[in-house]
């Protein structure tokens, strides 16, 4: 049985936007009829947590050639990693 999306093979969910659109007539007043237009998403608050973090361009540097050259992934690192990652859920 599948709720919510939870059991299913995918731990990453789709975000469907649906935009919300107001048709306005074309006879309407000019200040009506404005190009401006405005889209909310779910995803503005991840922006602006990326925004607000400070990015460690030299270590992103180094990981990014490490991973290129063959050489980042090794078992320590992926432990390492797997334990964070379980210590996050648990809490």
């Amino acid at each position: 049985m599948n709720v919510n999306n939870v059991g299913s093979s995918s731990p990453v969910q789709k975000i469907v936007n649906n935009p919300v659109q107001k048709s306005i007539p074309a006879d309407a007043p000019k200040q009506l009829r404005a190009t401006d237009r405005l889209e909310l998403s779910g995803a503005s608050h991840l922006l602006k947590t990326l925004k607000a973090t400070d990015v460690r361009v030299d270590k992103v540097a180094a990981i990014k050639a490490q991973i290129e050259a063959g050489t980042y992934e090794d078992d320590k690192k992926l432990d390492a990693a797997a334990s964070k990652l379980l210590d996050e859920l648990s809490k």
